[in-house]
């Protein structure tokens, strides 16, 4: 069923700045699920609009970081607002909305990673390594020189550098807790891991981080 209403809503920018934790919409998104289940989808999409204004900049922002493209992360965020809408009929009330919507967003930010990599395999094999954003960023202060600016780009830039070279499964675990945030029992139920091993992947790639930039080297 088409959704309309959603790209509307105000976006801000994709940046290196963490959006704050949207609060819990999990009784919003039971009334939306309610009366998508009675067959009232125009007051469904009015009150799920109110979960779109709550969750959108960090969506944005999670996505962006899968991404690293502005344009597809909004894409991946809007894709998954319109699959959680659709698909709202499987949302268990009694369980988190937010870590119900995250999986939803990261398994389509990694389902265009896998495109995006095949697409370049075939036909882009020029690499472009310009525009690089941050993953761990640290702002430069107003009064920092020239000289004190360029040196922070740099490191900004090796750090992204080395936390795309992780593992994958890494990568995801190291985003999701340092970047974005959530807890290891939250990352794990949104990935569908053990807490466990959710806390093996972060040790794992914090340790490879740091070997990696006090080396000067990319992770391998």
């Amino acid at each position: 069923m088409p959704v309309t209403g959603f790209r509307g809503q105000e976006q801000p920018a994709a940046g290196p700045r963490s959006a704050p934790r949207p609060r819990d919409d999990s009784g919003v998104a039971a009334q939306v699920r309610a009366l998508v289940v009675c067959g009232d989808l125009p007051a469904a999409r009015e009150r799920f609009a109110e979960i779109v204004r709550q969750h959108q900049r960090r969506a944005s922002q999670i996505a962006f970081h899968y991404l690293r493209d502005a344009a597809d992360a909004d894409d991946a965020t809007q894709d998954a607002f319109v699959k959680a809408f659709v698909h709202m009929e499987s949302f268990r009330p009694e369980h988190s909305f937010e870590v119900w919507f995250t999986r939803i967003l990261v398994n389509g930010c990694l389902d265009r990673q896998r495109a995006r990599q095949r697409r370049e395999r075939w036909l882009l094999p020029v690499l472009d390594n310009q525009g690089e954003a941050t993953v761990v960023d640290r702002a430069v202060s107003p009064g920092a020189n020239p000289e004190q600016a360029l040196l922070a780009r740099e490191q900004r830039t090796e750090i992204a550098r080395a936390v795309r070279r992780l593992p994958p499964q890494q990568r995801t675990v190291f985003l999701m807790c340092v970047y974005t945030g959530y807890s290891t029992r939250e990352a794990a139920a949104i990935i569908d891991l053990s807490e466990s091993t959710v806390r093996v992947h972060l040790f794992r790639a914090v340790r490879k981080l740091r070997a990696a930039l006090k080396a000067g080297t990319h992770v391998d």
